[in-house]
């Protein structure tokens, strides 16, 4: 039995859901802009994982707020959330991504704020 987690804890989308709405936490979603811009949590800030890998900053409305970070299947957000804690910042990653936020029935909009769909 492993008494400790070897990386950043995970949540489920609709546990994601209420973070962002009650708790004050950023969904802070890691796709790439053509995956983002077919599809995503409406009040989700992008940050792509490439230029997080790359040194980018977090963008301003995620600074120093907790972090649910998600992805489109949940690979990319566990690498980001791991990337994040080792920067010190508070972040979880959504298990199953934006195809297991979309499945649960949650929102999901367009660069233009229509229905959106995942890429």
């Amino acid at each position: 039995m492993f008494l400790f987690r070897r990386g950043p804890a995970r949540v489920t989308p609709t546990d994601a859901h209420l973070r962002t709405r009650g708790e004050g936490a950023v969904l802070l979603d890691v796709r790439e802009p053509a995956e983002w811009a077919a599809g995503h949590a409406p009040g989700a800030v992008h940050a792509p994982l490439s230029a997080l890998q790359a040194g980018a900053a977090l963008p301003p409305a995620a600074q120093g707020r907790p972090l649910i970070v998600i992805c489109r299947s949940g690979q990319r957000s566990q690498r980001a959330a791991k990337l994040l804690t080792g920067r010190g910042a508070a972040a979880v990653d959504v298990r199953g991504g934006m195809n297991a936020w979309a499945a649960a029935g949650l929102p999901v909009v367009d660069g233009h704020g229509n229905s959106g769909s995942i890429a």
